[in-house]
């Protein structure tokens, strides 16, 4: 088996899948989605953007997923300096119950494109990451995230989540660290250990510690809290730190190998979840026989 090391090399560059991007606006939900040019029974992840930062920040890094194999959707709403949590994981939700219920990509080359619901993941940066953990406490039985607003998609009442990943967690309301006491799936949380918005200690490490399934978290050293956006905004000038390309490969490496190993079952990225890599610290919270 590759060691951590080698798995974050090989995963840092893009995947062997040629990629098509949509937009979730077809389905009344502004946003992104990138997806394989074909594949039947592929994994999924909704991603979270962080607070004041709008989804074409991730650009990147959705479309290196989908080059891997994995389905990428980003609601880009709740973008306003009141930005609803509860709403976002909503439509974190609701993105994950869209790609998973139709048929996506184009027609070209006879190709399609089709998720399994059995494939399911959620992520997250800032804002977004508290939001993923409380679109992931979510039960078939719990409307307390879905009662806050109308949805723009009826979510499906079976929607299951298989795997969590948090980036540089801010908490949020109501609270990601009390939502991850009722998320029982595999969480990986990457913290930056320069983020001066949401520190580790305030935000990234209790949820690890008090989240209910296999946990484990991953520190960045000099990551700041900015790292893995792409290009500028306005927002840089109210929250610390910037775009870095190294973190930013770092991160796509780590979270492709974590939703590789969790939502498509492949084995060899095993090693990425809580093997040594260089410039990180890893603590693992709670491990079992899928981490």
């Amino acid at each position: 088996m590759a060691s951590a090391k080698q798995i974050v090399s090989e995963l840092g560059r893009p995947g062997p899948h040629e990629v098509l991007r949509g937009e979730l606006a077809l389905v009344g939900l502004p946003g992104v989605v990138f997806t394989p040019a074909s594949g039947e029974g592929l994994p999924a992840v909704a991603f979270g953007h962080d607070w004041l930062n709008p989804a074409s920040r991730y650009l990147g890094l959705l479309r290196h997923l989908a080059s891997w194999g994995i389905v990428a959707v980003a609601p880009d709403t709740e973008r306003g300096p009141f930005a609803s949590h509860r709403r976002l994981a909503t439509d974190l939700r609701t993105a994950l119950d869209v790609c998973s219920s139709v048929r996506l990509g184009g027609t070209a080359r006879g190709a399609q494109v089709s998720v399994d619901p059995r494939k399911l993941g959620l992520a997250g940066h800032g804002m977004g990451a508290g939001a993923a953990v409380l679109a992931a406490s979510v039960t078939a039985h719990d409307t307390r995230v879905q009662a806050v607003g109308e949805p723009y998609w009826e979510s499906g009442s079976d929607l299951v989540v298989q795997a969590v990943a948090t980036i540089a967690l801010s908490e949020s309301r109501p609270s990601a660290q009390e939502a991850a006491r009722a998320v029982h799936v595999p969480g990986m949380h990457l913290a930056f250990g320069k983020d001066l918005v949401a520190p580790p200690a305030a935000g990234t490490q209790p949820v690890a510690e008090a989240w209910a399934g296999p946990s484990v978290m991953r520190t960045i050293k000099k990551a700041s809290h900015l790292g893995i956006v792409e290009g500028k905004h306005w927002s840089d000038l109210v929250l610390d730190g910037k775009a870095d390309l190294g973190v930013g490969t770092q991160v796509k490496a780590l979270l492709t190998g974590f939703l590789l190993h969790h939502l498509a079952g492949e084995k060899k990225y095993s090693d990425v979840v809580d093997g040594s890599v260089k410039g990180t610290d890893v603590k693992v919270y709670r491990e079992s026989s899928t981490v």
